[in-house]
């Protein structure tokens, strides 16, 4: 049916209940296989990171634990903080008059922070408005409308990933450039999925990258999940297609598939990507069920251009926003959002396995002008 599954058959990193017999020869029973070959020094160390990192243990949020999450969101959103809103606050608080002179004042700090022209153009016009109509009585009440403004602009952004029981195995397609974070988002959403009661397999379709593999494997082991893979250089969209029926042998309520990074510049790589979707359809018309980008944060800008070119693509689902706390240009979340209006399903806050938490557009706009 497929020429591509003649290749070599995957491995796994995990011992999980028996498959059935057409799928027997493809799955690997033992948790210990590895490659015949001693990995090189640079895997061997980058492997390592993603043990210890993946090592830590997550805990489901509730209730309890919201003052803690939004603190480690605030802490998290400091670098953005201190350019973006400190600035705006700064400079919004030490005004005795609102005028059109403040507003162009503004207009220069949000363009600074990575807003993008059209967020920006949006909150520029509603904040004129409001002063036509002598709504902005005093700074403080400016600054109220400046935050109402940013969190409107996130909402209709705020959809949640629902993973449907109908839909079994749902499959959920990672995508991204080179260095965006998609194996390390993959290990942390099987942790926080798992913790939800969802049985789960991977699938090691980034097969280029050296090490992307083996660190997919290590998310699984420590999280004693199946990795579906074969080895580097192989057909990924083989790989996906033996991972998905091995997720439908094993009962499994959700096959994560990794894939190889991919310069959204580069025809021939979004192509591959494209057969990829390709070929899950040939499976079930529906699949995948998300296609989540992952994006990092630290690009400012660019990673708006990633969104457009990816989207048009593969149909982009859901985002995931990776090292918010290692960038002053989380404005781009709002770019994305005026923009795109895609689904944001989660922000990377950390190194830590329980660093990626759903996005709340009120608690996001709540961090960014939090003093304590």
């Amino acid at each position: 049916m497929f020429s591509f599954l003649k290749k070599k058959p995957p491995e796994t990193s995990a011992s999980p209940e028996q498959p059935n017999s057409t799928l027997s020869s493809a799955i690997s029973s033992s948790p210990s296989s590895a490659p015949s070959s001693a990995p090189s020094p640079a895997i061997a160390e980058n492997v390592a990171v993603v043990a210890e990192t993946a090592a830590a243990t997550v805990v489901a949020p509730t209730e309890d634990t919201k003052l803690g999450l939004f603190a480690r969101l605030r802490q998290s959103l400091s670098k953005t903080r201190s350019a973006l809103t400190d600035s705006l606050s700064s400079l919004i608080l030490g005004r005795k008059t609102i005028d059109q002179s403040l507003l162009d004042d503004i207009e220069t700090q949000l363009l600074s922070a990575d807003m993008g022209l059209e967020a920006t153009d949006h909150i520029i016009k509603a904040l004129t408005q409001k002063l036509d109509r002598k709504q902005l009585a005093n700074p403080q009440a400016l600054l109220d409308s400046l935050k109402v403004e940013l969190a409107a602009m996130l909402r209709p952004c705020e959809v949640p990933l629902v993973i449907k029981k109908s839909d079994k195995p749902y499959v959920i397609l990672v995508v991204g450039v080179n260095g965006a974070g998609k194996t390390t988002t993959i290990g942390k959403l099987a942790k926080r999925l798992q913790g939800e009661g969802h049985k789960l397999v991977l699938a090691a379709g980034d097969t280029f990258r050296a090490a992307a593999v083996e660190q997919l494997k290590v998310w699984g082991e420590r999280n004693h999940v199946p990795v579906v893979a074969q080895p580097t250089g192989s057909d990924s969209a083989s790989v996906i297609f033996d991972a998905y029926q091995s997720a439908c042998a094993r009962g499994a309520d959700v096959l994560i598939a990794d894939t190889a990074g991919r310069l959204h510049t580069k025809d021939n790589l979004m192509q591959e990507l494209e057969k990829i979707v390709r070929v899950l359809r040939k499976l079930d018309p529906d699949l995948p069920n998300e296609t989540l980008l992952v994006l990092d944060s630290t690009t400012g800008q660019n990673s708006l251009n990633q969104a457009r070119t990816f989207h048009k693509s593969v149909n982009v689902t859901g985002l995931a926003l990776t090292k918010l706390d290692g960038t002053a240009k989380g404005g781009m979340v709002f770019a994305i959002a005026k923009e795109l209006k895609l689904p944001i399903r989660y922000l990377g806050v950390g190194e830590k396995v329980d660093d990626l938490r759903p996005f709340e557009a009120e608690q996001f706009v709540q961090a960014l002008f939090s003093d304590n």
